[in-house]
């Protein structure tokens, strides 16, 4: 795909994946809007894009855990006159903990940055790259949407209903230009397990892993609606299909509820 000259929105930009995609997509010759709370952050990365990159880069600086953070962020794009390209739906984190002990008001913010925000951002966006016939649409899923994980409860079920979303999204645009996809990473050097106060289960993939599988996707001339990073994450996610949904649970119960 050619991103020369197109606009993409990346949300959570100011560090791990989020901040893959952009600097990758500004070396395609893509112009940016990076979107995160922090905005000093995000000023220090779009000089560093530009220095490096001959393209435009813009900073919106915005919590998107908010019921009406998706309008807020179209009301801001709209005033800058950009209509999107390209959405990289990025922002979202975890908690770790039991559902009785959780913070109620963290997970309903989890809750609408992971699944309202991504669902509402995606809505506002579709029109236009339709009416243009050409666009891209990246939602962030996880390797914990393909069961349920104790200890990690609406984390899980938000990833699982974004997967499912997207897979019929995905079925709503075939025959157009527009492409709808779900990269499900599985544990990433990120700040996520830090945020969410967990372990990870097993050795961190580079952030380039994802970048490059999502770029190798979407160069496919028979898109797929979601695709998992690494080998290994490929298989284990196959493979909880044929195992009973207790030893499943079990498993996953063993390496996140404490």
């Amino acid at each position: 795909m050619n991103f020369k000259g197109k606009t993409a929105v990346v949300t959570g930009a100011s560090s791990g994946i989020g901040l893959g995609y952009a600097q990758e997509l500004a070396a395609r010759g893509a112009n940016l809007v990076l979107v995160a709370r922090s905005k000093a952050q995000l000023e220090k990365i779009a000089a560093e894009i530009q220095t490096k990159n001959s393209v435009n880069v813009q900073v919106i600086a915005q919590d998107l855990s908010t019921p009406e953070s998706g309008q807020k962020l179209l009301d801001a794009l709209n005033d800058l006159k950009i209509s999107p390209d390209i959405l990289i739906n990025n922002a979202g984190f975890g908690t770790n903990n039991r559902v009785s002990k959780e913070n109620r008001e963290k997970i309903r913010q989890e809750i609408t940055l992971n699944v309202v925000t991504l669902v509402d951002l995606t809505a506002g966006v579709l029109p236009g790259m339709l009416d243009r016939d050409f666009g891209v649409i990246i939602n962030i899923g996880s390797t914990a949407s393909f069961q349920p994980v104790p200890g990690m409860a609406v984390y899980a079920a938000t990833k699982a209903f974004v997967r499912s979303f997207t897979s019929a999204l995905w079925g709503e645009v075939r025959g157009t230009n527009v492409r709808v996809l779900t990269v499900n990473p599985g544990a990433t050097s990120t700040e996520f397990f830090n945020v969410a106060e967990a372990k990870p289960a097993g050795a961190l993939a580079p952030v380039s892993e994802v970048i490059s599988a999502t770029f190798k996707a979407l160069e496919r001339k028979n898109s797929s609606p979601s695709i998992v990073v690494g080998g290994q994450n490929a298989f284990m996610a196959g493979f909880t299909r044929f195992v009973p949904t207790k030893a499943v649970i079990n498993i996953a119960a063993k390496l996140f509820l404490h």
